[in-house]
């Protein structure tokens, strides 16, 4: 069975595609098969990466390692039993299609809560959620007395995640290990970083998730979606003589690669 790693935020900015790309890109670099799906029906900015990707390497005559991308095949409703729902017939018929010819299976969510988000949070063997490392994208996770600086309560985010391992734990699953990412964290502001360190560290104690460091704001990852790549690509397409920014944001995304522990999984890039 393919492990799953499903990356979801409620919460639009926070890079997620560009987490789902580059750790996905990353596993299939080093050897491991690697299908992806985008349920972001409306927007697709994953699957517009994947595009981007595929029409460049057509256009250069490159062959980039790259995930095996599918969109969810189409269900007919007359063919869906008494209660059940189309868009979980959709995600289960395309995650069956992929299981048996992939290592990992990563699934690029929403920014909003939708039924075909809730219903992939629930098959996450790993759940990363990148989070702006701001107090205004911190809500995400939980509510605060703004007076105070308390922790009051789980945001309805975190509440889904809560329900969605009570989900597995029924089924007999394992755990869903989730993985919070610092992510555009920026160079200056150290007093805000210091005091969002504490408070993420804070809360993983009492909700239930590991931290670890995503990417710094940078403008090379701006430059990287129109033509589909990634910083591990920067070399195959004749860049040599990386820059010292390049050469830091690669060994953020070794570090948050690592960090995530993935079965089988030995970091050598």
């Amino acid at each position: 069975m393919a492990h799953i790693i499903v990356v979801g935020n409620e919460k639009g900015g926070a890079g997620k595609s560009t987490v789902s790309m580059h750790i996905a890109t990353a596993l299939a670099r080093m050897g491991h098969v690697v299908g992806v799906l985008d349920i972001d029906l409306r927007q697709r900015s994953f699957g517009r990466y994947i595009d981007n990707r595929r029409d460049f390497m057509a256009n250069e005559g490159l062959n980039l390692p790259t995930p095996i991308y599918r969109e969810l095949p189409n269900i007919h409703p007359e063919s869906l039993q008494p209660g059940e729902n189309v868009y979980d017939q959709r995600l289960s018929a395309a995650i069956t299609g992929l299981e048996r010819e992939v290592d990992f299976i990563l699934i690029d969510c929403p920014g909003s809560h939708t039924r075909l988000s809730q219903v992939a949070h629930s098959l996450a063997d790993t759940l990363v959620t990148p989070l702006n490392d701001s107090f205004v994208d911190f809500d995400l996770l939980a509510r605060i007395d703004p007076g105070k600086n308390r922790i009051l309560g789980p945001s309805v985010y975190s509440e889904m995640v809560w329900n969605a391992r009570q989900l597995r734990a029924q089924a007999g699953l394992e755990p869903i290990d989730w993985v919070v990412v610092r992510n555009r964290v920026g160079a200056q502001q150290m007093h805000n970083k210091k005091k969002m360190a504490e408070a993420v560290n804070s809360l993983a104690k009492r909700i239930g998730f590991r931290v670890a460091p995503g990417f710094s704001e940078r403008v090379i990852f701006r430059e990287l979606f129109p033509r589909g790549l990634t910083l591990l690509d920067l070399r195959d397409i004749g860049i040599q003589n990386l820059n010292l920014s390049n050469v830091a944001a690669r060994q953020e995304l070794r570090e948050l690669v690592k960090e995530l522990k993935l079965p089988g999984v030995t970091v050598d890039f």
